[in-house]
């Protein structure tokens, strides 16, 4: 239930951004032109029709190119340092662009041979009407594919046909509408300057979604730079500064003056200071804020010793192994059974699991007293020391880091390459409950343990 709940979530999130990207400048000129094209047309409302499924085929057909690629590719995209700074460089071009500073477009060549395309009659010409829509509208429309991109990643492997597929579906809709009934155009509003606005806090936003990708590199390799702390000020004075910006109080050099102080934009100039606001106590007091789990760098946890073992912190006083042999030698040592955690420094969903269930007071009383805790990050990319490096039977691949090394045995031993993953084992390493579990409820979650620790106690 929680699985589907969290992928209905992205996919509202894709919905939303497609919808947005809708009313951006380098799209709205061609509602126009489609209005235009579909009024020469017979059979208007199937054409129509196949136009919006058009649309939504070309952007699923981007989702489907990373779907092909699989999981490997997609763990590779989300948490390898040289796609996560590629990632971060293209958010800070992108948010300059929208701030009015320069143009990113395509080839003209591309897009007038698109266009041409287009211009034939029949359903062929219609399906290069959807692509020139697509190509042409690149420059809005790429940061929102890049960011749903990224954020399947970090679930499953459709994921990002999914969410390409919900991401084209407003415009399906949106544009079909108009192609059928063309006096719905003069019920639009009139493009000007509220457009340039919402370009400009998209712009701004873009720098807040590029540290997270710093941060992602951050984690992985342990470099410590960018602490919870440090995440939470930048993202503080980015929100207040949308705020800002909305009021009028912040001005870009191509800007009108505000001079009348509506309904919309003093709400949505709220909703900004809110979340600024909000996000000050996780500084001031280290409050935990659930909205952004999954998001915030993790706090700072250090190890400790504890009968001669070195334990590691986990999220909420809990101590662990981050090595696999090195937790199952210590379950065996203290005849308690091993609950192995798979996850990932990346990945927003076990941030999610750690925050709003293992924390419950049930839960976490469980894992300390009950269980032996091994927390395998797949996504570490410190490296193996030479002699423990090794060459993978699924794969025939060398292993050289941590996270080859979790990821490896998540996918040899437990047939299962998506985090969070979650696997009860006694002492000698067979599991001991029938159905490992992923990002679930707090009930499901305590009954697994519960299940764990009823067949450990099993003669």
């Amino acid at each position: 239930m929680q699985e589907s709940t969290s992928l209905l979530g992205f996919l509202l999130t894709a919905f939303l951004a497609g919808f947005a990207s809708i009313f951006m400048p380098c799209i709205y000129p061609i509602m126009p032109m489609t209005v235009s094209f579909f009024t020469k047309q017979s059979q208007g409302t199937s054409k129509a029709s196949f136009y919006g499924l058009s649309i939504m085929f070309v952007f699923g057909l981007i989702g489907l190119v990373a779907t092909v690629f699989g999981a490997p590719f997609l763990n590779f995209i989300s948490t390898h340092w040289i796609p996560n700074l590629i990632f971060f460089v293209i958010f800070i071009i992108f948010g300059i662009s929208l701030l009015g500073a320069f143009e990113i477009v395509l080839p003209h060549e591309v897009v007038n041979n698109i266009d041409r395309m287009s211009e034939r009659g029949g359903l062929i010409g219609i399906f290069f009407m959807a692509l020139t829509l697509v190509v042409v509208s690149f420059s809005c429309t790429a940061p929102f594919v890049g960011s749903l991109l990224i954020m399947a990643a970090k679930g499953e492997v459709w994921r990002p046909l999914w969410g390409m597929l919900a991401f084209g579906l407003p415009f399906g809709i949106v544009f079909t509408s108009l192609a059928m009934f063309p006096q719905w155009l003069k019920s639009l509003p009139k493009s000007g300057g509220w457009m340039n606005e919402m370009k400009a806090v998209f712009g701004i936003l873009e720098f807040a979604l590029a540290l997270k990708f710093l941060s992602n590199i951050d984690l992985t390799y342990h470099f410590n730079y960018i602490s919870r702390d440090l995440f939470l000020i930048i993202w503080i004075i980015i929100f207040a500064a949308i705020g800002l910006y909305i009021l009028g109080i912040i001005r870009l050099p191509k800007d009108t003056k505000v001079k009348k102080y509506n309904f919309q934009r003093i709400g949505f100039a709220a909703v900004f200071f809110a979340l600024s606001a909000y996000m000050i106590p996780g500084v001031v007091q280290g409050k935990e804020l659930s909205l952004l789990s999954g998001i915030l760098p993790p706090k700072t946890l250090s190890a400790v010793v504890v009968d001669g073992s070195k334990l590691r912190a986990l999220p909420h006083e809990l101590q662990g192994f981050y090595d696999y042999d090195d937790a199952l030698a210590y379950s065996k040592e203290v005849g308690k059974p091993l609950f192995i955690d798979f996850t990932g420094y990346a990945c927003a969903n076990c941030r999610k699991m750690e925050e709003n269930v293992w924390s419950k007071p049930d839960v976490l009383e469980k894992l300390k007293n009950d269980f032996v805790i091994a927390s395998l990050y797949v996504d570490d990319k410190k490296e193996l020391p030479k002699e423990k490096q090794y060459t993978s039977k699924y794969d025939d691949e060398l292993k050289v880091t941590v996270g080859d090394k979790n990821m490896d045995i998540e996918i040899t031993k437990y047939n299962n390459n998506a985090q969070p993953y979650y696997i009860i084992e006694d002492a000698s390493g067979k599991s001991i409950v029938k159905q490992p579990i992923g990002y679930c409820s707090k009930e499901d979650f305590i009954k697994f343990l519960d299940e764990g620790l009823v067949n450990y106690k099993k003669p």
